[in-house]
């Protein structure tokens, strides 16, 4: 297994949500799980400074593993899952680092799609003291690949189309969506329970072949739930109930710092959560879909799990989690 993962019950308590539980855990405790889609290098430029377009202020700029599928696959190896990565990195110098670096962060990389031909992926943003300002992703190397980073998933030696893959998958849409559609058809993943985000909002369209498939769980925001069912949504928790209305098995909503739904046929539930300053936006959303992730697997119920997750992704924001 590329890169060994020594257990750091450190870091877990440094996320908090978790508590003090999780240092009695080894990563055996954890079922297995992929982490599919983009896998790059983040280059985030931040500042304390509110920021407009045209803006030129002083702040710092930071290259760091990231991705959707990365960011969530960071979050989970640091409560104690060990991630295993379907993605595409090239074989340039950007890549080698990447991947040597996905493997000091303890994960799974035997599975990589490694490209001769195609460079390692990237994204680009700006954050100031207001938020977001603007961002480029970077992902046509990801793009390219296409059906190739499923090959371990489709052909062995992960699974089969006849023998498929039973484990936990988190999938995000930076795939092309005809690949998404495959995807959510696909007999390799007929047994998965899938967690599906979007990359962002200009994408979360390209999650509906999930809306009525029967073992998705969705994570969006309130943005992204309203362009994925074409309406728009005051609450949280009124676009959970549009996506179960719409089909969905299951989803769990964020609004920023207003409260946070989880919808199901058991109905829905809300919870705010917790108040901190925000220093960062990017990666928050990927932060809470890992930490509910990671509460489930360790058989926390619906509002422990909903719960943990936001305090996960509150921590995040404001800056308190390790790098």
């Amino acid at each position: 297994m590329g890169g060994a993962y020594v257990f750091d019950p450190g870091a877990v308590t440094a996320l908090a949500p978790f508590g003090d539980r999780r240092q009695n855990l080894s990563m055996n405790s954890f079922p297995p799980i992929l982490c599919i889609g983009s896998v790059l290098w983040d280059v985030i430029g931040r500042s304390a400074s509110h920021m407009r377009q045209g803006s030129d202020v002083p702040g710092r700029i930071t290259r760091l593993p990231g991705g959707v599928a990365m960011n969530i696959a960071m979050t989970l190896a640091r409560f104690g899952m060990t991630p295993t990565l379907l993605t595409a990195i090239g074989r340039d110098a950007e890549g080698d680092e990447l991947v040597l670096a996905c493997q000091r962060l303890g994960m799974n990389t035997d599975h990589i799609y490694r490209s001769e031909d195609l460079p390692t992926d990237r994204y680009m943003a700006v954050e100031g003291a207001n938020g977001l300002i603007a961002a480029i992703a970077d992902a046509h190397s990801l793009e390219a690949a296409d059906a190739k980073i499923l090959t371990p998933l489709e052909h062995g030696p992960l699974g089969t189309a006849a023998a498929p893959y039973d484990g936990l998958i988190a999938l995000d849409g930076n795939l092309k969506l005809p690949l998404l559609n495959d995807i959510a058809l696909s007999p390799a993943f007929a047994r998965a329970d899938l967690r599906v985000a979007p990359a962002s909002p200009g994408k979360a369209e390209r999650l509906s072949p999930f809306l009525t498939h029967a073992r998705a769980t969705l994570y969006v925001n309130l943005e992204e739930a309203g362009l994925l069912c074409q309406c728009e949504f005051s609450t949280a928790s009124d676009a959970a109930k549009g996506l179960l209305d719409r089909g969905a098995l299951r989803a769990l909503v964020t609004d920023g710092g207003n409260p946070a739904a989880e919808g199901s046929a058991d109905g829905i539930i809300n919870l705010p959560p917790p108040e901190v300053l925000v220093t960062r936006v990017t990666g928050a959303g990927d932060t809470f879909m890992a930490a509910h992730i990671a509460a489930e697997a360790a058989g926390d119920d619906r509002e422990a799990a909903l719960n943990r997750a936001l305090k996960a992704a509150a921590t995040y924001v404001s800056g308190e989690t390790p790098l």
